[in-house]
């Protein structure tokens, strides 16, 4: 997987991911929709032109230029001080001459559990004009690689753009092998300590508070290095960088002309949770999925959804009719869509069978109905949000730490010594939720003495909001992209909010400004293979899923060249290539060859 998990053990750190960049083009629009024209994206130079280059020297990269400080009343949100330190960066390595400026915002709170935001703005030697925000990744604590790009892109940077970004307001020390793109920010002694989730204004800068202070802090510094604002300001971010990308559409609409997210992390209150919530609902020995039923589960998505598309290859491509089987939230209530796998009279005769001929309990059925159903709240979440997505069927069913091969503190047939449960976002259960680092996780209960904070958390965390008309009617353009084998982030929360998205703003304004792709089968990198069993049970080769397309060039062109997008555009592997289609269509085949993208076109299922 690429990244880091939220439920993997023990604590890993996500970096930025950069999505790929090819050409793209179109495929074709949704069924009873007129064709939107798609060219090929351009380089970064064909892009409409508002002047010519501005020129940064060395000499204009100083403290007497970009100045040591800015006023707190330049920030939008509240900050006690803002401190600057430039130093002046020759070429290197592919990376163009820049001006690195770095600044610490100390927060108003002073006790001990506070933090400064670090961040760092970036500034080419040439400049075209425009600026990019990049997101963070997993739980943030460190500036994300402002000069970098995506294995044989070009970076942002060398393309002439101002890029900047910040810690989020927290930070984690990530020794000698650290990858935060240069010196370590600074931070107070002893500030990699989680305690600073016990902070309320730290926990407000992650949600939110941080996108707001470091974009007006940039906007001041590219002010002043270069006599005037950029005149198009893009946010670049993929999963916690995703949200973030989602929540500056959402509060911050005039600050943005496009937004590019990638696996956005959407009801992030939840999604630190909900491996709580699988883990509570494992709580009895006899409800435990072990790591032996993996092939069993995916076996069994397979053998129901693989045909879904039009053709049996080993890819569920059909995603809402497949999810629409599993999700006992939806349809019929009564149906058993496990009924295949249940144990003769509740009896597993071979408990450590790996193959996909095992067979499974009902208690271990009980928990997977709880991970591929909506888990539905006891009171309504920020935006009026009643339930969390969880996970839709998918080849990796143990990805991320969904299925454990341990007991932990609390559960039937832990050890003694059993520690407690952790994954990357347990410090949002513990410390945001519980306020307590030393809780168990485990001892949430829905609906109980945690409830009010559960509102609270969501209305600080969660991008949840579906009406982005502010973001809409100042121009602005957004692109999101998410992948439904993703295990990390929750496909079946993307889902949901894709559709609020079109209930509260229509289909017709949503495609005016933004495009909401479903590229089937992908993880949280956006890649993955079929499965190499198809739904006949016939052994298949494994072959890459088509990923490749330049999200980024289609998002500047539609915004500086008003060229929008197709409803579907075409995304590559080599030689093979499919439609990513909008929700809530999906690539399914027609005639002639699979390898064929003419044999495919993008339909739709009506979500359920």
């Amino acid at each position: 997987m690429d990244g880091c998990s939220f439920m993997s053990f023990p604590l890993f750190r996500v970096r930025h991911v950069a999505i790929a960049a090819l050409i793209a083009s179109t495929v074709g629009p949704l069924a009873g929709q007129a064709p939107v024209s798609a060219p090929a994206a351009p380089p970064a130079s064909d892009l409409r032109r508002l002047g010519p280059d501005i020129v940064l020297a060395a000499s204009d990269c100083t403290a007497a230029k970009i100045g040591t400080s800015i006023e707190p009343s330049a920030i939008g949100e509240s900050v006690r001080s803002v401190t600057l330190t430039t130093a002046w960066v020759e070429a290197a390595n592919s990376v163009p001459s820049h001006c690195r400026v770095d600044g610490v915002m100390a927060p108003v709170d002073t006790s001990t559990t506070s933090r400064s935001i670090n961040f760092r703005v970036v500034l080419p030697a040439t400049w075209n004009r425009r600026a990019v925000q990049l997101g963070g990744g997993g739980m943030n604590g460190v500036i994300p690689n402002l000069t970098g790009g995506a294995p044989g892109q070009m970076p942002l940077l060398a393309r002439g753009f101002v890029a900047y970004g910040s810690d989020s307001g927290h930070q984690i020390a990530f020794g000698p092998g650290r990858r935060s793109g240069g010196p370590p920010p600074s931070a107070a002694p002893g500030s990699t300590s989680d305690d600073w989730t016990l902070n309320e204004e730290a926990i407000a800068n992650l949600g939110y508070a941080q996108l707001k202070k470091t974009h007006d802090a940039a906007i001041a510094i590219i002010q002043r290095a270069y006599g005037e604002r950029p005149r198009f300001n893009y946010f670049v971010g993929t999963s916690q960088g995703g949200r973030e990308a989602l929540t500056v559409a959402q509060r911050y609409a005039a600050d943005y002309d496009g937004i590019s997210a990638n696996v956005p992390i959407v009801g992030f209150s939840t999604l630190m949770l909900a491996p709580e919530l699988i883990r509570i609902k494992e709580k009895p020995l006899a409800n435990w999925v072990t790591p032996a039923k993996v092939n069993a589960i995916r076996g069994e998505f397979m053998r129901q959804c693989d045909a879904l598309d039009g053709i049996t290859d080993g890819v569920i491509n059909n995603y809402m009719a497949c999810r629409a089987i599993f999700d006992l939230t939806q349809g019929d209530k009564n149906r058993q869509p496990w009924a295949a796998k249940r144990c003769p009279n509740n009896v597993d005769p071979s408990p450590t069978d790996t193959s996909a001929n095992a067979c499974l309990t009902n208690g271990q059925i009980a928990t997977l109905e709880l991970t591929y159903s909506r888990y539905r709240f006891a009171t309504s979440l920020a935006n009026g949000v009643r339930s969390f997505g969880m996970w839709v069927p998918n080849t990796d069913p143990s990805g991320s730490g969904l299925i454990l091969p341990a007991r932990f503190k609390g559960q039937e047939g832990a050890p003694p010594e059993a520690p407690a449960h952790s994954h990357l976002g347990v410090l949002g259960v513990t410390g945001f939720l519980m306020k307590n680092l030393s809780a168990n996780p485990l001892d949430y209960v829905e609906g109980g003495a945690f409830d009010r904070r559960r509102q609270e958390l969501s209305r600080i965390l969660d991008s949840t909001n579906p009406d982005f008309s502010a973001f809409q009617k100042r121009g602005g353009k957004m692109i999101v992209t998410i992948g439904t084998n993703d295990t990390l982030a929750s496909p079946g929360a993307q889902l949901d909010f894709y559709q609020s998205i079109l209930d509260r703003m229509g289909r017709a304004n949503v495609d005016r400004f933004a495009r909401l792709f479903v590229m089937p089968q992908t993880g949280h990198g956006l890649s993955g293979t079929n499965y190499t069993v198809d739904g006949t049970g016939k052994a298949i080769p494994s072959q890459p899923i088509p990923n490749s397309f330049d999200q980024v060039g289609l998002l500047f062109d539609w915004v500086e060249n008003m060229r929008a997008p197709g409803m579907s555009v075409k995304v590559t592997a080599g030689e093979k290539s499919l439609p990513l289609c909008s929700y809530p269509a999906y690539p399914r085949y027609q005639n002639g060859p699979p390898a064929a993208a003419s044999s495919y076109e993008c339909a739709v299922v009506s979500p359920r």
